[in-house]
């Protein structure tokens, strides 16, 4: 990744009067009249007004967006409206879409002199990510996906959290939601354990240092140390960047605090072929990060394979073999009763189907990811 032609603005900050949780019980919040914070007559109202002077960081929110006119003016809604005292742009790198997304970007960047739209010819996320961190001004960066709502504090608690910590990453939870029946049942196998494992931006946690964070608030100077985003890498590209930053001594941290509501796929194609290629992508950061694959990971082939052993030896007459994916099958209903329990009835007949799906579709894409793919020509060395 290139130095952004805007680095001369990455150290802009802005001091503003942080709120008081109590601001709202003074006739002036507690200003004074002559802007003096002596003027105030109350004890102690001056050190109380000092320590809520603080510096905020103008913060780049970057957006890669293609086919996200469902989603995409509700998505940048949410990031212009988040209660931030610092200044705030967003640049939107759109692809070739099928769909009306680069007439609602070019809108809504009419609409508002905050927002960016710089072309992603390959409509590539790496890609699109390295150039809208390019064409952004500000030292630290928030990735959003044209298809995740911000809750109103996320960019303040994000800085917060990092000034605190001294982290080069921070990031908190992925809380899938889904609007139809699909996509609730969608929803809660994304947030369980039985469907994604014990990462704790899937189901939450305590706060710590993790190996990644769904999307992420960055430091740029961290960004510009690794190179960006490893554009061979179409998926797992937050993976491997995080597997980088740590390599070279930086932190990624957890908070539950930072809550990002995502929009799931609608139909179970859509979600198959995430799963697929998600399973393919996360092999290649296997390969080339040696000792980061674990049983999580390694948990969908495993059983993939097994099954499908176990249906042959079924077929050519060992009955015992059926008992393998039979035994799958009735974790997948058991698991679904204790995970489905609140979903309406429509979201829980899906449930067992869309678990399988995600499993099954996740195994497969890792078993028969290619070895050549992510590498670049010639190959790496």
């Amino acid at each position: 990744m290139k130095s952004s032609p805007h680095a001369h603005s990455t150290d802009e900050q802005h001091t503003v009067h942080a709120i008081e949780p109590d601001a709202g019980h003074g006739a002036d919040g507690g200003s004074g009249g002559s802007g003096h914070p002596g003027a105030d007559p109350r004890p102690g109202a001056a050190a109380s007004s000092a320590a809520s002077d603080r510096t905020w960081p103008a913060v780049s929110v970057i957006m890669p967006v293609l086919n996200e006119e469902r989603h995409l003016a509700e998505a940048v809604q949410r990031i212009l409206s988040q209660d931030y005292p610092g200044e705030l742009e967003l640049v939107l790198a759109v692809g070739p879409s099928r769909d009306r997304t680069e007439e609602i970007a070019q809108r809504l960047a009419a609409e508002d002199p905050r927002v960016v739209v710089v072309p992603n010819p390959t409509g590539r996320t790496p890609q699109g990510l390295n150039i809208a961190i390019k064409a952004s001004q500000y030292s630290i960066i928030v990735r959003v996906d044209g298809h995740s709502l911000l809750p109103p504090d996320y960019v303040r608690v994000a800085v917060e959290t990092m000034e605190e910590t001294g982290a080069d990453n921070v990031g908190g939870i992925m809380a899938a939601e889904g609007v139809t029946p699909f996509e609730k049942a969608v929803a809660r196998a994304m947030t369980s354990k039985i469907g994604v494992g014990n990462a704790r931006f899937h189901t939450g946690g305590e706060p710590g240092d993790v190996e990644t964070v769904y999307l992420g608030t960055f430091r740029r100077s961290a960004l510009e140390r690794v190179g960006g985003y490893d554009e061979t890498f179409v998926r797992a590209q937050d993976w491997e960047m995080n597997h980088r930053i740590r390599q070279t001594g930086g932190r990624i941290y957890f908070t539950p605090r930072m809550r990002v509501t995502y929009r799931p796929r609608p139909n179970l194609r859509a979600l198959a072929k995430q799963y697929y290629h998600t399973g393919r992508w996360r092999r290649v950061v296997g390969r080339e990060h040696q000792g980061t694959l674990n049983l999580r990971y390694l948990a969908p082939p495993m059983a993939v394979l097994a099954m499908t052993a176990g249906a042959i030896a079924g077929a050519l007459g060992f009955w015992p073999g059926w008992l393998v994916p039979g035994a799958y099958a009735a974790g997948i209903l058991v698991g679904s009763i204790v995970e489905g329990r609140g979903l309406p009835p429509s979201a829980w007949v899906r449930l067992p189907l869309v678990l399988a799906t995600m499993h099954i579709c996740w195994g497969v894409g890792f078993l028969t990811s290619p070895p050549g793919l992510g590498q670049p020509s010639p190959a790496k060395s």
